[in-house]
């Protein structure tokens, strides 16, 4: 039975902060509830989108149409997408409703369910490198566009919860977003986030968490 205690509560996605917030995500687990089962990966990799004044945001200029519209919903739950027409990516909305945050999941270390995930792409994991690539995450955990809108809070299809993983500032480096060379000035902006997957998996094992 999973403690919805162990889950981030609404105050966290109401942080009007999505950088800090992407930061704060590493180290946590995503957890996809799918016909085949449980799966879960620890979050290794986001990147933040800061709304209406970020030229890499889908909703950048105060853009509300059909799918931007869940961005703009209160913060909590996932918005996800197509990109070009084929990978669902899958972001965390954040921040008070009407101020359209988001964070990417670029990566994760995968967890819970790998002998389904490896029927997903129809070959053993490589827990390293498998879960790396937002469209690679959401292929393991099952993942596509019918998650739009999912509640985050609580269990349910998706939720995301605390693992108590001690991810240092030592464990994260930084840098510019990947693919949006379209943002102009933003393109450069340090909003990506990537915790060591070594050290990482270190801390893991320390905490019994396989």
């Amino acid at each position: 039975m999973r403690s919805i205690e162990r889950m981030p509560d609404r105050n966290f996605y109401l942080d009007g902060d999505v950088v800090g917030i992407s930061k704060r995500l590493l180290g946590m687990k995503i957890v996809s509830n799918t016909p085949e089962g449980i799966c879960a990966g620890i979050i290794t990799e986001t990147e933040a989108y800061a709304g209406e004044t970020d030229r890499a945001s889908h909703a950048f200029g105060g853009r509300l149409t059909q799918r931007t519209e869940v961005m703009y919903r209160e913060g909590g739950i996932a918005y996800v997408y197509l990109c070009y027409g084929l990978h669902s990516l899958l972001n965390v909305v954040t921040g008070p409703a009407g101020l359209p945050h988001a964070v990417l999941i670029r990566g994760i270390y995968p967890l819970e369910g790998i002998d389904i995930m490896a029927g997903r792409i129809k070959r053993s994991i490589n827990l390293r490198k498998d879960g790396l690539g937002p469209g690679k995450l959401t292929r393991l955990l099952g993942v596509d566009i019918s998650c739009n809108g999912t509640e985050l809070k609580c269990p349910g299809r998706l939720w995301i919860e605390y693992t108590g993983l001690p991810i240092s500032e030592s464990m994260i480096s930084s840098g510019p977003r990947i693919g949006i060379d379209y943002a102009g000035e933003d393109a450069g902006l340090p909003y990506r986030f990537l915790a060591d997957v070594i050290q990482v998996e270190r801390e893991i094992k320390k905490a019994g968490l396989v």
